[in-house]
């Protein structure tokens, strides 16, 4: 077992299983975490890492996602029992984990949360959220142009502005939303506030005159 398997042998994996522009995706999202982990100073060999593994079970079948996420002993609810496409963060966890060996349990966390988000995520499972929207092959629209910026500025911010991305297109499409996706913004804007807060005072200090 290892911290991260040989990257040569996912892509090997993932041709067989994803279509090319798909894996186009997984190399930006690569990329992207590998950046702003470095811009953070996190550690980008785990970011790229988990970059690399966040699909690995996107197109599984729903029914194979229900399985694994059971047999796993995930919580399933309404919203996962209806469109178990959710659970492929998570199943590709499973799969990093079983197949790739990967026992890190950052970078497995960063997988699993890579979609839905959760309250309280590490830094790293930020990366890889906020990359998973923002990787170049995702387009260049004015909002996600924001996002990119964001990105480098504050991460819970760029979560949090990722996640309202996802609300409005899930409420424009009248789609499902998952409470966790709600939650996870919730958290996101607080910690993105409570920094600028904190900002705020120590820039305040930093002018009272000695």
């Amino acid at each position: 077992m290892t911290l991260a398997p040989a990257r040569e042998n996912v892509l090997a994996w993932l041709s067989h299983r994803v279509p090319a522009a798909r894996i186009k995706h997984i190399l930006g999202v690569e990329q992207t975490a590998g950046d702003l982990a470095r811009h953070y100073g996190l550690d980008e060999a785990k970011a790229r890492s988990a970059g690399l593994l966040h699909d690995l079970a996107k197109y599984f079948k729903p029914q194979l996602l229900l399985q694994m996420a059971s047999a796993e002993g995930l919580e399933l609810d309404s919203v996962l029992v209806a469109h178990p496409h959710l659970l492929h963060a998570d199943a590709s966890a499973i799969v990093a984990r079983d197949e790739f060996g990967v026992v890190d349990r950052e970078i497995l966390e960063a997988i699993a949360n890579h979609t839905l988000g959760r309250p309280n995520m590490s830094q790293l499972s930020c990366t890889v959220f906020v990359a998973d929207a923002i990787e170049p092959s995702r387009g260049n629209t004015p909002e996600l142009e924001i996002l990119r910026r964001a990105s480098v500025q504050n991460l819970h911010a760029a979560v949090w502005q990722a996640s309202d991305y996802s609300l409005k297109y899930l409420l424009e499409t009248r789609c499902y939303i998952h409470p966790r996706t709600v939650l996870t913004r919730n958290w996101a804007l607080q910690m993105a506030r409570s920094k600028e807060t904190g900002k705020m005072t120590e820039e305040s200090i930093a002018q009272i005159p000695s």
